[in-house]
């Protein structure tokens, strides 16, 4: 097999490691932290994560496109229900987290942790 998406199983799982933003490659070149996907006992896809500052931005990105528009644009109440969406989603455990979030809506740091606050009041 010279590429992974000769196979079914690369071809099925491909929407997902986009998503993702995973790469998908040859079991040979796969390192220690690429997780390999056999099927029927062979291996035949090596699915490379990228890192967790990286699905940070590609989140963003998603939901810019979702919106339409620059998250930056958006208007407060919108602005909270993506800060939910990506606290649901561990945005803030990734180092910088909130600062890089805060960049993206165009608020402070502070408005930041005022959203998540403000979810979870009761």
């Amino acid at each position: 097999m010279t590429e992974p998406g000769e196979h079914p199983l690369a071809h099925a799982v491909r929407p997902l490691a986009d998503a993702l933003g995973a790469e998908l490659l040859t079991p040979d070149r796969a390192g220690p932290d690429d997780v390999v996907l056999a099927w029927e006992g062979e291996s035949v896809v090596a699915v490379r994560l990228p890192q967790l500052s990286e699905s940070l931005d590609r989140l963003l990105a998603a939901l810019e496109r979702r919106h339409g528009m620059p998250l930056s644009e958006l208007d407060r109440r919108t602005k909270q229900t993506v800060v939910r969406s990506l606290e649901a989603r561990g945005a803030f455990a990734v180092r910088h987290g909130v600062e890089t979030v805060a960049g993206a809506l165009g608020v402070s740091r502070f408005t930041v942790y005022n959203y998540l606050n403000r979810a979870k009041t009761p």
